[in-house]
Order: C-alpha cells, then sequence, then structure tokens
C-alpha cells in the first residue's frame, strides 16, 4: 500500500467517514463534555484569580473609619464580593434589629442569634455559589473514560465485523475500526484528565476560601456583638514555662 494512503486512513477525517451513527454520537459527546469541562475551568479560574486579587482587602477593610466605609472597599474593584455579601447581610440584620428590639437581655440573645442566622445564610449563598459547576466537572471526569470506552469497544466491534464480511484478518481490513477505537480511548483520557484535575484544585482553592470567608464572619459578629473586633491570643507557652520553673526553683 502507499504510504501516503496509508497514512490517511489514520487521520480524523477518514475515521470520521467511515464510521457510522453510533460512533458519531461518542464523538460528538466527547466533545461537547470538553467543552463544558474547559469553559467551566476557565471561569471557575478567572473568578479565583480575581478573588486572589482582593485577598488584603479584609484587613483594609479594619482600617476603614465606619462600616459603611468599610463595605465600601469590600465592594471595590478589587475587593471582596463574598465578604462584602456577607457584611452587607450582617449590617441588615443589625439595623432591623436596632430599630424594632428593646434593651432587656433577652432581646440581645435573639439579636445575637438573628445576625449569626443571617451570616450563615450569607455564607450557604456563598458555598452554592462557588461550588456551582463542580458536580458537571465531576460527573465529566468519571465518566468520559467510560464513553471513551463504549467507543472503543464500538471500533473494536467494526474491526470484527469488517473481517467476518472480507472473510481475512489482513492489517487493511482491520487498520481503520482498530484506529477509530484508540483515538476514543485517547480522547476519554483527554477530556476525563483535565477534568479531575481541576475539581480536586478548584475544590481545594474553594475550601480555603470558605475557611478565610467563616473567620471574617466571627469577626464581623465579635465586632457587632460587643463593638469591637476579636483579637487573637498570644500564644505564651514558652514564657509561662519559664515562670513555672522559676517558681519551683524558688520552691
Amino acid at each position: 500500500m502507499n504510504p501516503e494512503v496509508q497514512a490517511s486512513a489514520f487521520d480524523i477525517a477518514h475515521l470520521w467517514a467511515q464510521g457510522d451513527a453510533v460512533s458519531h454520537a461518542v464523538a460528538i459527546t466527547l466533545l461537547l463534555m470538553s467543552v463544558a469541562s474547559w469553559y467551566l475551568m476557565l471561569a471557575k479560574t478567572w473568578r479565583f484569580v480575581g478573588r486572589l486579587r482582593g485577598t488584603g482587602t479584609t484587613e483594609r477593610f479594619w482600617q476603614a473609619a465606619s462600616l459603611e466605609d468599610g463595605l465600601e472597599i469590600l465592594s471595590g474593584r478589587n475587593g471582596d464580593p463574598l465578604a462584602a455579601h456577607l457584611l452587607g447581610q450582617a449590617m441588615t440584620a443589625a439595623e432591623h434589629l436596632r430599630a424594632r428590639s428593646g434593651s432587656s437581655l433577652g432581646n440581645q440573645l435573639h439579636a445575637d442569634e438573628f445576625i449569626t442566622r443571617a451570616m450563615r445564610q450569607s455564607i450557604g449563598r456563598s458555598t452554592a455559589r462557588l461550588e456551582s459547576g463542580l458536580t458537571v466537572l465531576a460527573s465529566i471526569g468519571s465518566t468520559a473514560p467510560f464513553v471513551g470506552l463504549f467507543g472503543t469497544v464500538w471500533g473494536i466491534y467494526h474491526a470484527l465485523a469488517r473481517i467476518s464480511s472480507s472473510g481475512t484478518a489482513s492489517l487493511d481490513a482491520v487498520a481503520g475500526p482498530v484506529g477509530e477505537a484508540l483515538v476514543m480511548t485517547a480522547a476519554g483520557l483527554f477530556v476525563a484528565i483535565p477534568a479531575v484535575l481541576a475539581y480536586n484544585t478548584l475544590t481545594r482553592a474553594n475550601r480555603l476560601t470558605l475557611a478565610a470567608l467563616d473567620a471574617f464572619a466571627h469577626d464581623v459578629h465579635a465586632y457587632l456583638s460587643t463593638g469591637a473586633r476579636l483579637q487573637p491570643r498570644v500564644h505564651e507557652g514558652g514564657a509561662g514555662e519559664a515562670r513555672l520553673a522559676a517558681a519551683s526553683g524558688a520552691a
């Protein structure tokens, strides 16, 4: 066989031309899965990079003169939209209670629970927003290899059918269907591997983002409840042990 003709038998156009409706459906399915996964990967990565630009926004928020000024900082161009939404919900809840509640101890406890519930709802919405599309990525990563495997099995079936119809197991009779089967296997892996890697990376990024949002929520709750930000305690284990040793020596 002419080498040029033999090479052309394995190009994509030739494989597509000799395929049937089932192999075409498998190829189109893999193509749609690949487009959907890459769209989600690029969109999620772009949003995550945008959130990274606003990493230090929460610290600048605590340097603002008032909550309103801090909300403008969080809502700015390089701000943190998730933290801004959380703060807005907490401020709305606090203002609502301030206008409609008394000053008794029971009312203060009710206000604390009301603000906490408002911030939990905001965190829940942020979680749903961050995790939107991840189920699609996970589904594509887990099912694409099996879709490609189905195309592989169908290609092998074509090869066996061609051998049966021709009565000979020559390379010319089985090269096309076997090549189609190998292309389907490679296509399934090409779709699945990036989707799985992106799912794992985005899941970890979302977990870190939600952890930072939860810490910011605790600080906002402490500020709205006491009027001051909760300051982290300094670990004094070494100094305490030194004082204990000195006391023991003096005894």
